[in-house]
């Protein structure tokens, strides 16, 4: 299927972040460009990746409570393991890379120098999984819209879940995500004096923070469809409904275990 596409066909330009510069670097670029993870480099060298999930778990510990995020360096949430992949390589070596949890492979050339990157969304340009929309559809999770943030945070890091339907009186509310939750964070710990903000931030609830409202699909609406809408809106997920009913939800790693 894929035999004749190299690397350097699909790859994008690398998105980087330096390991010294605050997490609101990071986040503010990954905001700006819809990418997540970021590359993170260290005197011009590829030494890991840092992304929204490891904000999150940051920035919501107790012990960074009483620092600022701007003092919160990409070097404490940066992930060491990474994927790399050559530009002359054949798609094929990369996709089972994906799809075994890398939500990104850094591209080298053969003088081992970094020229891009490659992430579920550079694939799925190319790229479309065969059948219908049930076969890349996933159970998706639930929380209530009164839901303190703290819990969703603490829901997040314990059940790796990255994104919630929102519901309010059994009813679709909204949706939020790893984006949402650390965005709300960092500009709360920006916002609000130290001394107030053990207080205060218990007051913050997941419908203060979701995204609303909701972009779903009809469950009987064609693959490629829903792949061209997420490219062009930009987004990771997007819930399937049935009779007005969220049955579902497809990721961009739902469609990439798929291929």
């Amino acid at each position: 299927m894929t035999n004749t596409i190299l690397i350097r066909d699909v790859m994008a330009k690398p998105v980087t972040v330096a390991k010294s510069a605050p997490v609101t670097d990071a986040l503010d670029k990954m905001l700006d460009t819809g990418l997540d993870p970021l590359v993170v480099l260290h005197h011009d060298e590829v030494v890991g990746t840092v992304s929204r999930q490891k904000i999150v778990e940051k920035l919501g510990a107790r012990h960074s409570s009483e620092v600022a995020p701007t003092t919160i360096h990409v070097s404490n949430t940066i992930d060491t393991e990474f994927t790399i992949v050559y530009e002359d390589q054949e798609l094929d070596v990369l996709i089972p890379l994906l799809q075994n949890q890398a939500k990104l492979a850094v591209v080298y050339n053969n003088d081992n120098k970094l020229v891009g990157q490659v992430a579920y969304g550079d694939l799925l340009a190319k790229i479309i999984p065969e059948g219908d929309l049930a076969s890349v559809t996933v159970r998706h999770h639930t929380v209530e819209a009164g839901e303190r943030l703290v819990h969703l945070r603490r829901k997040m890091v314990d059940e790796k879940v990255g994104r919630y339907v929102v519901m309010a009186e059994n009813k679709t509310a909204g949706l939020v995500s790893e984006t949402d939750v650390a965005t709300a964070l960092t500009r709360f710990r920006e916002n609000v004096d130290d001394k107030h903000q053990e207080h205060q931030i218990r007051n913050i609830l997941v419908r203060d923070v979701m995204s609303s409202p909701v972009i779903s699909v009809e469950a009987k609406a064609p693959v490629r469809d829903v792949v061209s809408q997420m490219l062009a809106k930009n987004i990771g997920s997007i819930p399937i409904t049935e009779n007005g009913k969220v049955i579902g939800i497809v990721t961009r790693e739902s469609l990439i275990r798929a291929l």
